[in-house]
């Protein structure tokens, strides 16, 4: 059964930085296209991924966290980043692991993250 799994979430101050890691079992995780996606209090899931990595490594974020969120993989062992840098209170949400390819696709169970003073 394919398996993936967040952590690194927490609650951490405005202007912190946290960083998201995304395990992947039981898959050619080289071959996925991975991305994250968020789900903020009281509304649905984002539709449109904050942050996106494709298998060949070419990358794509949206225009709330460029700049300031870098997502990065790690092949070698199933791994896939999120690298939160001057986190805002906006920014509170459950983070989501998604991978891709073709018609297969997968979700991590999510990892909350809260920024708060």
């Amino acid at each position: 059964q394919v398996q993936l799994v967040e952590s690194g979430g927490g609650l951490v101050q405005p202007g912190e930085s946290l960083r998201l890691s995304c395990v992947a079992s039981r898959i050619s995780f080289s071959l996925y296209d991975m991305a994250w996606y968020r789900q903020t209090p009281g509304k649905r899931r984002e539709s449109v991924p904050i942050a996106s990595i494709a298998a060949d490594h070419s990358t794509n974020y949206a225009d709330s966290v460029k700049g300031r969120f870098t997502i990065s993989r790690d092949n070698a062992n199933n791994m896939v980043y999120l690298q939160m840098n001057s986190l805002k209170p906006d920014d509170t949400a459950v983070y989501y692991c998604y991978a891709n390819i073709g018609v297969r696709a997968y979700w991590g169970q999510g990892t909350q993250v809260t920024v708060s003073s």
